[in-house]
């Protein structure tokens, strides 16, 4: 019987992402993007991503080579060295592949299972570490044959007050939206904080609400 975890995150990878790069630079989404490392020089690896150029050439800090055109996407290739810090191999480090990985209004959309909650947290923890917005767009549990497991209870008590306000203030704005309809700027200026201060309410207040829907 199957316990894992299917977890969806967006994280902003700040520079550290060809694929999100190259994006940002012709204002379009990339999918279906895919890794190899070869066997020859396992110390760098081969990614190939999709991507809407028009006629527009993207750019980014790698070489990337045009290996297909589709007529209005085309198929583009990079090599980068190993262990860079992308956010797909520090998902990976937890032995947890990347099934689905893609950009999304400058943001890199994320879908891998993980076994249980300790390893989501984990992982979850180290990326907020390393990058500057992480967040937790959508968790999927594992079917059980007892029905009471799709029954989830939410202390909204265990939020403090200020937790609360910036969950609410960010919904209502469309923070969570896609496309957005605020960014983490915009939200903070209408709590009258700053940048840093949201990030950290609502990184709170999301770990407190993940305690209380993964709980047992």
């Amino acid at each position: 019987m199957g316990t894992g975890i299917r977890a969806e995150l967006v994280v902003d990878p700040a520079d550290s992402c060809p694929v999100v790069r190259a994006a940002r630079s012709v204002d379009a989404n990339a999918s279906a993007v895919t890794t190899s490392v070869s066997p020859e020089e396992p110390s760098r690896v081969t990614e190939e991503f999709i991507l809407e150029t028009g006629e527009r050439t993207p750019e980014a800090d790698v070489e990337l080579t045009e290996v297909f055109d589709y007529g209005t996407t085309s198929a583009y290739r990079f090599q980068r060295a190993l262990g860079e810090g992308c956010p797909c191999e520090c998902v990976e480090r937890f032995d947890c592949p990347v099934v689905d990985v893609r950009t999304r209004d400058g943001m890199l959309h994320l879908v891998f299972h993980a076994s249980d909650i300790e390893t989501l947290q984990a992982i979850i923890g180290d990326l907020r570490e390393a990058y500057p917005t992480v967040d937790v767009q959508r968790l999927l549990q594992s079917a059980h044959d007892r029905p009471d497991h799709t029954l989830v209870y939410v202390d909204r008590g265990r939020l403090t007050d200020r937790q609360l306000e910036v969950l609410e203030t960010a919904h209502r704005m469309g923070y969570f939206d896609h496309p957005k309809g605020a960014n983490a700027g915009e939200v903070a200026a209408e709590l009258d904080i700053s940048a840093a201060t949201f990030s950290e309410h609502l990184s709170a207040a999301q770990s407190k609400l993940l305690d209380s829907i993964l709980d047992g």
